[in-house]
């Protein structure tokens, strides 16, 4: 975890943040590896109805350490910030592992205009099975 960034967990997922940026993890049984079929059809709808003023990015297939993975990016709001209510356009990507029957699913956020590009690797790419 970064120094000076704040750990929480809800139900299955665990969530690290800072300020403006968020890393969500959570591990969940799974019959089935998504595709990016199932993610667009299942998936998107459900993070449409949840993430305020949502924009689809795209959904594909890329290849991490971990093997083969399901990438949705998309934009939303954040949540008004609990002190000064400033809401912040941020930038997700979501990345679905899967491998024997387990589903985990990464989820990186951060504000729109930063350059997240090479954390958001380094972090998905340190995704392992034990």
């Amino acid at each position: 975890m970064p120094e000076g960034w704040a750990r929480s967990t809800a139900g299955a997922v665990t969530s690290f943040g800072d300020k403006l940026n968020r890393i969500q993890v959570g591990a969940t049984a799974a019959t089935a590896a998504p595709t990016t079929q199932s993610v667009s059809s299942q998936l998107v709808p459900a993070l449409q109805r949840q993430v305020p003023k949502f924009a689809m990015g795209k959904v594909s297939e890329i290849s991490r350490p971990a093997g083969k993975v399901v990438l949705v990016t998309y934009q939303g709001d954040s949540s008004p910030d609990p002190v000064t209510g400033k809401v912040v356009r941020d930038a997700f990507e979501q990345y679905l592992f899967f491998q024997n029957g387990k589903l985990v699913t990464l989820t990186l956020s951060g504000p729109t205009n930063a350059d997240n590009v090479d954390p958001w690797k380094i972090v998905s790419e340190s995704v392992r099975w034990a």
